[in-house]
């Protein structure tokens, strides 16, 4: 009886996104980590940039927050904001927000 030839096997590749040169393995997501920050600052209280990388379960608890504290709850939106700007942050999916 013979053994069936050797067949390597490769990761599956990711569908979406575009790997940048020098780091394999990093996918970057369509959504912008700009767009993600600013909608973060300025309309933090509903939970829009939260929304807009698709972390539902965060924006609505951004959103509720905000509600129950008549609008100061608008601060945690501000400080996640500036966390994306100037760390970056994910989609949903877990892809790389990229920076333009």
């Amino acid at each position: 009886m013979t053994t069936p030839p050797y067949q390597p096997q490769y990761p599956e590749q990711p569908q979406y996104g575009q790997p940048q040169y020098g780091q394999p393995g990093v996918v970057y997501s369509d959504k912008s980590k700009l767009v993600a920050g600013l909608l973060g600052i300025f309309l933090g209280t509903f939970g829009v940039g939260r929304f807009y990388t698709g972390h539902t379960g965060l924006a609505v608890g951004q959103l509720l927050v905000g509600v129950f504290t008549c609008g100061l709850g608008g601060l945690w939106g501000l400080i996640d904001g500036i966390l994306i700007l100037v760390n970056g942050g994910t989609d949903a999916q877990g892809r790389v927000l990229r920076d333009s």
